[in-house]
């Protein structure tokens, strides 16, 4: 009989690699819907993030290597993520932040349709954070996504980024700082 699906990550990791599927589903719906946010949000183009996420999930399927037990899990498929990222941006140059909307229901979990009221200000709610989030700097912008949609908290974030832990401290500030600012000032202007 098999485990509970309540195991953590590192766990869940072990158990699909000695092939239990079940294991590989509960980490991929533990971690899709934040992983595709963040590839979106740091993109800003739907078709690449959708590449990008599923290449990410590919390389972790091929990949016969553990984590290191020193780092999360999540952490390790942020980096994948990150890396293939970066990987597309070299080869076909810098890219072009885009504002495509995130297919919502095509990452999460099934809902009741909401009223056309609430559709129409969750839309321009986030068309307002898209937005605000465009105008963040890269790095900032970055930072918030990981925390936001990663739930890493700032030492993981440190790490994956290889950036001092201070300096993800203070690009989180500005971030919400700025963020707010651009959130506060356009909802005054509606």
């Amino acid at each position: 009989m098999n485990a509970p699906l309540t195991d953590d990550d590192a766990a869940l990791l072990r158990r699909y690699r000695r092939g239990d599927a079940a294991a590989f589903n509960a980490l991929y719906q533990r971690h899709r819907l934040g992983l595709f946010r963040f590839l979106l949000g740091l993109c800003g183009d739907h078709a690449l993030a959708e590449e990008v996420f599923q290449e990410t999930w590919m390389s972790l399927v091929r990949s016969q290597s553990e984590q290191r037990e020193a780092v999360l899990f999540k952490t390790w498929l942020y980096q994948i993520a990150r890396n293939r990222l970066i990987d597309h941006w070299r080869k076909t140059g810098r890219h072009q932040a885009g504002h495509d909307e995130y297919d919502e229901r095509q990452h999460a979990q099934a809902d009741p349709q909401p009223g056309p009221e609430q559709q129409w200000g969750l839309s321009r709610d986030s068309e307002r954070l898209q937005a605000a989030l465009a105008d963040l700097p890269e790095d900032q912008r970055e930072v918030f996504l990981l925390r936001a949609h990663g739930d890493l908290e700032l030492n993981e974030i440190a790490e994956l980024t290889r950036t001092p832990a201070e300096t993800v401290k203070s690009r989180l500030r500005y971030a919400l700082q700025k963020l707010r600012r651009l959130l506060a000032t356009e909802e005054l202007s509606a």
